[in-house]
């Protein structure tokens, strides 16, 4: 089951009375328990994609479906309701409060939420869980300034995942991590999706992109290919980034 369905989406944008045409009439699925890269070129439209789908940013033309809904017909609060309930973001800056704990950061969206009648306590208890499950729960009560990199961005899936989205977007997850902390986090992700959270994430490591199992390749706002990676245990870890590498350089990488 298709759990995003874009159709011929477009996003223009109008700089100084000249219009540039960002996204092309793209279409594509995500279906439901995939995790899908988008891959290009600098400023070949990875990111604004992810903004249109996700409801973010609007579209100029198209529809996206989003679990049935188009999102392109709706805005304001039912926008808004709509991307905290279901949808958990990841993005390459980690953007937290900083006058908050790590937890309280991560169970906030958790208490603006009113997807769920638990209680304060419930919530908080899901967050704490969360952060065992991804090895952080010791920095619960530090400030953000008081945890590495790598620990930050796990906090930050935690806190995307604490309404349990239907879908995970996320922007360079690992670009602004050294590579120990990219494949901690990237690890982590894997699991979230073996555990059924479809995930489409923006990136421009190849070794990230070989552990989804679909990369769309976008060129001047136009998806130029598709690669279908194999099942897994089907191939070795550097057979898949190989065989992926050498796809993405006969598109010109």
């Amino acid at each position: 089951m298709a759990v995003l369905e874009v159709k011929d989406l477009c996003k223009t944008y109008v700089i100084n009375k000249r219009q540039n045409n960002v996204l092309k009439n793209v279409n594509f699925t995500v279906e439901d328990g995939e995790m899908v890269a988008v891959m290009g070129p600098s400023g070949s439209g990875k990111s604004t994609l992810l903004y249109a789908v996700s409801g973010m940013d609007e579209a100029t033309a198209g529809s996206v479906l989003f679990d049935g809904k188009d999102i392109t017909k709706i805005k304001g609060k039912e926008l808004a309701a709509l991307r905290l309930d279901e949808m958990g973001f990841i993005f390459q800056q980690m953007y937290m409060m900083k006058n908050l704990t790590i937890l309280d950061n991560i169970v906030l969206p958790a208490m603006e939420s009113k997807k769920t009648k638990e209680s304060k306590s419930e919530k908080i208890a899901r967050g704490e869980e969360l952060m065992r499950k991804l090895g952080i729960i010791e920095v619960a009560d530090n400030d953000i300034n008081e945890v590495s990199g790598g620990q930050l961005q796990r906090a930050c899936i935690c806190r995307s995942m604490i309404n349990k989205p239907r879908v995970l977007f996320a922007d360079e997850p690992t670009g602004a991590l050294n590579r120990t902390s990219s494949n901690e986090v990237m690890e982590e992700l894997v699991k979230l999706n073996e555990e059924g959270t479809t995930i489409m994430m923006v990136t421009h490591d190849a070794k990230v992109a070989a552990k989804c199992s679909r990369v769309l390749y976008i060129v001047d706002g136009n998806i130029k290919g598709e690669y279908v990676a194999p099942r897994e245990g089907e191939l070795q870890e550097k057979d898949r980034e190989r065989r992926l590498n050498n796809w993405l350089m006969d598109l010109g990488w």
